[in-house]
């Protein structure tokens, strides 16, 4: 009975030896409640009273005065439950738990050191988004000022939108002061995130991330350079084209396109003259984007190019052969049609020709060669299997007939004297 007493009485004292470390624990989580409650009612409600949720409307981090608040609230909510954190290595040393309260010591000890770079990385985004903010406005209001989107839909041969605002809204979104502004922006804020990356001295994190964006700041001027590049060749294209156009219509080109149109009684659908001088924009327009890729030095894009520009003469030349099979095609096969005074036969000769066009552009254009290649043989073997036994077995009769039409027709013109 005696060790029993003895046991009971050790747990006693073990219990009112402990009392103080747990009132200790008790009191610090007490402290600790206050200091967050404090922390947070003076964060919160502070910044609210000093306008801070105004400020975040206007400054675009939020869109109404009920998200701002609830931003706020968040962020009060963080620093409290932050604070609690902070206490707990505390708490658990008040109450002997050195084993717990070493690695948590040691986690907070860190979260402390890194407390400062963090809040540094966070004024260094906030003051930097409201420098590029400024800078976006700044570079709007000049370009607006300077109407470049009336120059800009001059060249273009655009309709004017409404001009002279200086204020970005959603209606301005496509306009070319605001794409240009927002591009200043990116570029602003750019070295910004690099500088608060860097801030945070998390080199795992940050290398990757920095020298990506160091090599986006390296590429930039190339970027630049390859738009102005594509924009001169758009003006260059259009001046060309137009002059091209001009010159053609004065020629008088568009008369060949009756001979193109399948309907004769009505008026040809399409500018021969317009066609021709947009095949030169667009070819100058390529020649231009290829040359803006290889200033971006991206292998993928030169190889890209390289391919197109390769693959022009072929195209040029398929779209010749093509326009001359049509044309050559309704000549001959309308001068046949008056010769032998059969439309059929100017049919067939008109539309053999552009057969045989298509089939050459086809092969010019390297689309499946072999396949093309057959087929054309295939076809004129079959045409001519068919010719041949058509008036060989079966037209036998007709073909008499039409060669004696032809022979009087022959005997008529040499016996016409001669002028």
């Amino acid at each position: 009975m005696n060790d029993i007493g003895n046991s009971f009485r050790g747990v006693g004292n073990t219990i009112i030896d402990y009392i103080p470390n747990v009132l200790g624990a008790l009191l610090l989580l007490l402290v600790a409640w206050i200091v967050a409650t404090v922390v947070r009612a003076i964060f919160t409600k502070g910044l609210k009273k000093a306008g801070a949720d105004r400020a975040m409307v206007k400054g675009h981090m939020a869109k109404t005065k009920e998200d701002a608040d609830s931003i706020l609230d968040s962020i009060g909510k963080i620093l409290y439950y932050l604070i609690f954190i902070l206490f707990i290595p505390s708490v658990l040393q008040a109450l002997d738990m050195n084993n717990v309260a070493q690695p948590i010591s040691n986690m907070m000890d860190k979260l402390l050191a890194f407390l400062p770079n963090l809040f540094m990385a966070i004024i260094i985004l906030v003051i930097g988004y409201f420098v590029a903010k400024f800078v976006k406005n700044l570079v709007f209001s000049l370009l607006t000022a300077i109407n470049i989107d009336k120059w800009f839909n001059k060249f273009t041969n655009k309709p004017s939108g409404t001009t002279g605002t200086t204020r970005m809204d959603a209606g301005d979104k496509a306009t070319l002061a605001n794409v240009l502004a927002n591009t200043v922006f990116v570029i602003v804020l750019i070295p910004i995130l690099t500088i608060a990356l860097e801030t945070l001295n998390i080199r795992s994190i940050s290398e990757p991330i920095v020298n990506m964006l160091n090599q986006v700041l390296n590429m930039i001027p190339n970027i630049f350079v390859a738009i102005i590049l594509i924009l001169v060749g758009v003006l260059i294209a259009k001046f060309v084209g137009d002059l091209l156009i001009s010159l053609l219509n004065g020629t008088g080109i568009n008369r060949f396109s009756t001979y193109l149109n399948i309907d004769k009684t009505k008026t040809p659908s399409f500018d021969i003259a317009n066609i021709i001088g947009k095949v030169v924009q667009a070819i100058i327009i390529i020649f231009f984007t290829v040359e803006a890729m290889n200033v971006l030095q991206l292998d993928v894009l030169n190889g890209i190019g390289e391919a197109v520009i390769a693959y022009l003469p072929l195209l040029i030349s398929s779209l010749i052969i093509l326009g001359l099979g049509l044309i050559g095609g309704s000549l001959l096969g309308n001068y046949v049609k008056q010769a032998s005074g059969n439309r059929l036969m100017g049919a067939v000769v008109k539309y053999v020709i552009i057969v045989i066009a298509v089939f050459m552009t086809l092969d010019q254009l390297n689309f499946a060669t072999n396949i093309v290649n057959l087929a054309f043989l295939f076809i004129i073997a079959g045409l001519a299997v068919a010719f041949a036994i058509s008036f060989g077995i079966g037209g036998r009769d007709f073909a008499k007939r039409q060669l004696e039409k032809f022979e009087t027709k022959m005997e008529k013109e040499n016996d016409k004297p001669d002028l």
